[in-house]
């Protein structure tokens, strides 16, 4: 009998500490019960951030157009112009890197004919071939912006058909950009807290955050040649480019948990 005893002393012994740790669980879990609940009493602000800084960068299109009665001609003529802008790029200092094909095309070349009236009936005209065109564009990118100018008069006047799209950016701004969000961040927190005393409340943690990346930056006085010809560049010096100052924004949005 006396084991019978053991056994059920034992047993319950098991069975408590089994409730025991049972119950511990469960305290533990109600810790976090509605943890993943979202917050219904918050607020939200907004805050901007504005850095300004001097272009560092001037990018540009150059296209060459060629066109003859086949292809090959007109091959030809627009890799020896563009091999020429290439070259002279480089001897100025342009980097490898910098000069980029961004389009190459060969296109029929057509003309549209009327056809002949006769005893007072016009036949509908048609289109005929007149030849083929090549055209190539490169980007490039000028890392010396004083030089802008001088760079794009040598380019139009080795045949470059147009040079257009001139703008001044800066090459490396994330960290104007960090900048930027930390002052817009400063400013939502100002707004934050003043808003709290005013509505008599406690700000408790931060649960949304969104930042506007869709206009980063803006140009101001923004200088430069939309589009000149070879003839142009020929005939008229180098021009003057201001690079101005680039706007660098952030905009942001803080939602706080308040009681």
């Amino acid at each position: 009998m006396r084991w019978m005893r053991s056994v059920g002393t034992v047993a319950l012994v098991l069975l408590a500490l089994f409730l025991l740790v049972v119950s511990l669980y469960f305290l533990r879990a109600m810790q976090y019960v509605g943890s993943g609940v979202p917050s219904s009493n918050t607020i939200s602000v907004s805050g901007e951030g504005e850095v300004f800084a001097v272009p560092d960068i001037a990018t540009f299109s150059v296209t060459v157009l060629q066109r003859a009665d086949t292809v090959e001609p007109a091959q030809t003529a627009a890799t020896e112009k563009a091999n020429a802008i290439i070259a002279y790029l480089r001897g100025e200092g342009i980097d490898e890197k910098d000069i980029k094909t961004v389009d190459y095309s060969v296109h029929p070349r057509y003309e549209y004919q009327n056809a002949v009236c006769r005893e007072g009936f016009c036949p509908p005209g048609e289109q005929v071939l007149a030849g083929y065109e090549v055209s190539q564009t490169l980007t490039v990118k000028v890392r010396d912006t004083a030089e802008a100018g001088g760079i794009l008069s040598g380019v139009g006047s080795l045949g470059a058909s147009s040079v257009s799209g001139l703008s001044f950016t800066i090459d490396e701004e994330d960290d104007l950009k960090s900048e930027a969000r930390g002052m817009a961040i400063d400013e939502a927190e100002d707004k934050a807290r003043e808003l709290a005393r005013q509505l008599g409340v406690r700000l408790i943690r931060i649960v949304g955050f969104s930042e506007d990346g869709s206009q980063p930056y803006y140009a101001y006085g923004r200088g430069g040649v939309e589009s000149f010809t070879a003839l142009d560049a020929i005939k008229a010096p180098a021009p003057e480019l201001p690079v101005g100052e680039n706007k660098i924004i952030s905009y942001v949005t803080i939602t706080y948990e308040i009681r």
